[in-house]
């Protein structure tokens, strides 16, 4: 997939990873609109960018209805949705702990707002024989997150989407990608800049995964690891399954003692 002179889409687009893909990708020569629920953050990386910005809530279908016809009347036929959005609230005592409002914000973000832009986009894309579609899943996707349940599960269930339109539509001419980072120096781990992370191992820079993204995209690979060990923990998970759930217990257990918590911003640097 060539992104010169594609019309692409980025929900949660004006900051962090998507902030990051929307530069990557124009640099590349796409042209991109930017969604985000914040209008102001969006209309400054449109800018710097050469874009379009838009406000757009990702978990309500009409607004991705909107933003998807307002674009494809400004630019044209949508070529690349990418899914980006994403939250993670974490939990306050055992796994299922988190209450009715944190699961469903994390099913309405992680997967409905995949499926509202499958909706606003696919039938066109079917209809030209051609279109990508990108889900933002996790690592915790096909591993899990120590310490938020709901994040993990609703990840896992992006990936299943994914992997179902990939069989339902990949020979319509349809592509299909679902990124799985790991650690990515964002406001999302604690960090107001991405250089504080750079001594920690673990962490990309938005900058460097986005470009990992983009390259994997051009070769249009399904499953995007911008961490390479994340591929060895799935066949370590998949072959060891019982090993594997010891050694995340094990390491919960660290967790714990060290930190007394499992808060995200904090414990991943002891991963």
């Amino acid at each position: 997939m060539d992104f010169n002179r594609k019309i692409a889409i980025i929900t949660g687009a004006g900051h962090g990873i998507g902030a990051a893909l929307a530069r990557e990708f124009a640099a590349r020569g796409a042209r991109v609109a930017v969604a985000d629920l914040n209008e102001t953050a969006a209309k400054s990386v449109a800018q710097e960018i050469g874009g379009i910005a838009f406000r757009c809530d990702a978990t309500l279908e009409g607004d991705i209805q909107a933003l998807v016809a307002l674009v494809e009347a400004e630019l044209g036929p949508v070529d690349i949705f990418f899914s980006n959005a994403g939250i993670c609230l974490g939990e306050p005592d055992h796994a299922a702990s988190a209450p009715n409002s944190t699961w469903q914000a994390c099913w309405d973000v992680h997967v409905m707002a995949h499926v509202y832009a499958t909706r606003a986009v696919l039938p066109g894309m079917i209809g030209r024989g051609d279109g990508y579609l990108v889900q933002m899943a996790s690592a915790a996707g096909v591993l899990n997150q120590i310490g938020d349940a709901a994040y993990s599960t609703t990840k896992h269930a992006a990936v299943g989407f994914s992997e179902a339109l990939s069989i339902t539509h990949g020979d319509q001419g349809i592509k299909v990608s679902v990124a799985c980072p790991q650690y990515v120096a964002t406001s999302m781990l604690g960090y107001d800049e991405p250089t504080q992370a750079s001594s920690v191992p673990s962490v990309l820079n938005p900058t460097v995964l986005a470009q990992r993204v983009a390259d994997a995209m051009e070769v249009e690979t399904f499953m995007i690891l911008p961490h390479p060990d994340v591929a060895d923990y799935m066949i370590f998970k998949a072959s060891h399954y019982k090993k594997w759930l010891g050694a995340m217990r094990k390491l919960r257990a660290k967790i714990i003692m060290k930190l007394g918590r499992t808060k995200l911003a904090e414990m991943h640097k002891l991963i």
